[in-house]
């Protein structure tokens, strides 16, 4: 009787214990279509220091940017060539990356390297098993200026490398793209608010930088 007695008691805790217990939260899914995006990060005005900046050249190349790959980076070749341009009036460094298959060779006629500027071949990560980060050491860079594509594979990760490593980033959004319009967004959000990134990264447009 006892047992018994003592068992009901245990099963009428459980009980309790289950319909006290608060519904399980809905996963990112579920919530998906009542996101509401948060309010857009101010694009800020900035100096550039020809002497201790270099301008990082993401993968112009036509596996990575063209009309079937991300018609949205063509349409950021007019920008980034006069951007290119104002870097190299002033002497800065530029770099060029392309992706790991491919040659430099085939960098967009709009962008195309001088042959005499360096550039490096990796994945989304464009410090990743190369000597990057020993190219812009020797020229003593402090900030990079990183444009290109994809916003969320080259521009994301070597941005973020870039700052693991101590500098600062200049990222101008109106020469950064990738296949859409949300992913190009997520990362200009992130790069705004990921822990130890936010705060060394600027978001501004090319007629917003001055040289």
């Amino acid at each position: 009787m006892l047992c018994s007695r003592h068992l009901w008691r245990l099963v009428a805790f459980a009980a309790v214990l289950v319909f006290a217990a608060p519904a399980s939260a809905e996963t990112i899914i579920d919530e998906w279509l009542n996101v509401k995006a948060p309010p857009a990060p101010e694009l800020k005005a900035v100096t550039v220091d020809p002497k201790t900046t270099a301008l990082l050249m993401m993968d112009f190349v036509p596996q990575s940017c063209s009309q079937q790959r991300r018609p949205r980076c063509l349409a950021t070749l007019p920008k980034a060539k006069a951007l290119l341009a104002k870097a190299r009036a002033k002497d800065m460094l530029v770099v060029y990356s392309l992706i790991p298959v491919g040659t430099i060779g085939e960098t967009l006629s709009e962008v195309a390297p001088t042959g005499k500027e360096p550039f490096v071949q990796s994945g989304v990560d464009k410090f990743y098993k190369t000597n990057l980060e020993q190219i812009l050491k020797d020229k003593d860079i402090k900030t990079v200026i990183v444009i290109g594509t994809g916003a969320n594979g080259a521009v994301l990760y070597t941005a973020s490398g870039a700052v693991l490593r101590g500098m600062k980033v200049i990222v101008p959004v109106d020469v950064v793209s990738d296949v859409n319009v949300y992913m190009e967004q997520y990362v200009a959000y992130h790069l705004m608010n990921a822990p130890n990134i936010a705060g060394n990264i600027t978001l501004t447009r090319v007629d917003m930088m001055r040289f």
